[in-house]
């Protein structure tokens, strides 16, 4: 009889589990990971991969399978300000759509031996005497209930994590504000590659994508999304547009809008604690930080490298918070800053300055795991 019990079960897989979970199954660790949603189905994203993203999916083999999807190269970042534009050529970047890329993953980290299932719920997690997690509790789409134990359970299941809520995994860092923001597809438009724009409190982004398609987000504080977005995505989407750039606006309303609107209401940046006795957090169930600077996808990649790290013992659970902290805390802290939306428009390139800065410390984490592996 095939046992239930797994090295590591991973709750969520798309972005950090799929990772995960591959990583994990690379290194010889019999792995399962599950995730309520059906196999390539889409989610809410900027889709925006960040340097070190695009550097790890290369080292993982995987970059390849993201460009032979039809994903286009992003070769020139343009931020447009108030009273002018700064448009920088970068190395290429790319924004697959999460029904590209989570699918990539997904098939990773089977041909690496996980197993990966789609269409199961996890209600509850097992505990023993001690208080140690010891496996999960769920049920497939079929309605049968599963029961599995684990050396470890992983917590990749977003903000609203059931293994964060059912272990208590405490916030240790939460930030005062969080931004809200109206997402939309377009196709017909062109942009220049990432385009970044700023208005006086919104914020707005072009995102060049699969199919022909350009992901639009409008953004502002979440004050102003109740009030004058919520209760109609679209004309809130335009109004805020609009507000940001009337140039911009007009260029997207020449395209031809595809599928819906969907609205993010603004969560408030937090760092989870993201291990205890038998359980460990990654992605936005152990850390999140406010969309307005694109890095959701990119922090999941490193935490996933650094948790597998810290599961196959190369490193320790300890080292796993301490690195994830600090190679982020300048960066969460003017996340933070800009997703107050109170920003004066003198202040903004300065800000944006520090955002680059503030990524420094996740680029030399990078380069020593390069140097190691190379060694």
């Amino acid at each position: 009889m095939k046992t239930n019990h797994y090295d590591a079960v991973i709750v969520g897989a798309r972005a950090a589990g799929a990772a995960t979970a591959m990583l994990l199954a690379r290194r010889g660790m019999r792995v399962l990971a599950v995730d309520r949603a059906s196999y390539g189905s889409d989610t809410l994203s900027t889709h925006a991969l960040m340097r070190p993203a695009v550097i790890q999916l290369e080292r993982w083999g995987l970059l390849s399978e993201v460009i032979d999807a039809g994903t286009p190269p992003v070769l020139r970042a343009v931020f447009h300000y108030p009273d002018k534009s700064v448009g920088l050529d970068i190395e290429a970047l790319y924004a697959p759509r999460r029904t590209v890329l989570d699918r990539i993953l997904a098939d990773a980290a089977r041909e690496a031996g996980a197993e990966v299932r789609f269409g199961v719920v996890v209600d509850d997690l097992r505990f023993d005497a001690s208080g140690r997690v010891t496996g999960i509790r769920g049920r497939d789409d079929d309605g049968h209930d599963l029961t599995l134990s684990a050396g470890i359970v992983i917590g990749a299941d977003g903000i609203r994590s059931v293994v964060a809520q059912q272990t208590a995994a405490p916030v240790t860092r939460e930030a005062t504000a969080g931004a809200a923001c109206v997402y939309g597809y377009f196709r017909g438009v062109e942009a220049e590659g990432y385009e970044w724009i700023y208005g006086d409190g919104v914020a707005a982004g072009l995102i060049p994508t699969n199919d022909g398609e350009l992901c639009v987000f409008a953004g502002g504080s979440t004050q102003r999304f109740r009030r004058d977005v919520q209760p109609n995505l679209e004309a809130g989407f335009t109004r805020i547009l609009e507000e940001a750039s009337p140039a911009v606006a007009e260029r997207i309303a020449r395209g031809t809008h595809a599928g819906r609107f969907r609205g993010f209401a603004g969560v408030r940046g937090y760092y989870r604690k993201p291990y205890g006795p038998g359980w460990a957090l990654v992605g936005d169930a152990g850390y999140f930080r406010d969309p307005i600077v694109n890095h959701g996808i990119t922090d999941a990649f490193r935490d996933a490298e650094l948790l597998a790290r810290a599961v196959d013992g190369t490193t320790s659970f300890a080292d796993y918070e301490a690195t994830r902290d600090r190679v982020t805390k300048d960066l969460f802290a003017v996340t933070e800053r800009l997703a107050a939306y109170d920003w004066h428009r003198d202040e903004l390139e300065g800000l944006l300055r520090d955002v680059s800065r503030a990524t420094r410390p996740e680029m030399r984490l990078l380069a020593e795991w390069e140097l190691a592996a190379a060694s």
